[in-house]
């Protein structure tokens, strides 16, 4: 096998695992949470568009920022889009990194300020990239 089929499988078995979870939460009755986390990546590019224009973050994380939006909207990815939640998941894992890099200089209360999404989704970005 190698490195890319090897890649692939573990990416297939983690978007397997976010589709797991999207499901249960949907079949619980939780659609709010569920919606959340299938919304994760978009709000995640509003939020990023809000942080470009804020005059309090660094011009080198900026550029950052810009990186990351890039890849977003290309069509070349780690792993195709067209691959049902792995496809997203590269996206993701690259958007967590990159606020990581904002929260350490910015803090958490600049990403709080400028987060579209719901409460408990923020929640998890701020335990996952801080």
């Amino acid at each position: 096998m190698t490195f890319a089929e090897w890649l692939l499988l573990v990416a297939v078995g983690l978007a397997a695992v976010y589709a797991a979870a999207v499901i249960a939460l949907a079949l619980a009755g939780r659609d709010a949470d569920a919606r959340a986390l299938a919304r994760f990546v978009p709000d995640c590019v509003v939020l990023f568009k809000r942080l470009l224009t804020d005059p309090r973050v660094d011009w080198w994380r900026k550029a950052l920022l810009v990186v990351v939006l890039v890849y977003l909207a290309s069509p070349i990815d780690l792993v195709p889009d067209f691959i049902p939640v792995a496809g997203q998941l590269d996206d993701a894992i690259l958007v967590v990194l990159a606020l990581r890099v904002l929260l350490r200089g910015s803090g958490p209360h600049l990403l709080a300020e400028h987060w579209p999404g719901p409460r408990q989704s923020l929640m998890v970005i701020l335990r996952f990239a801080y």
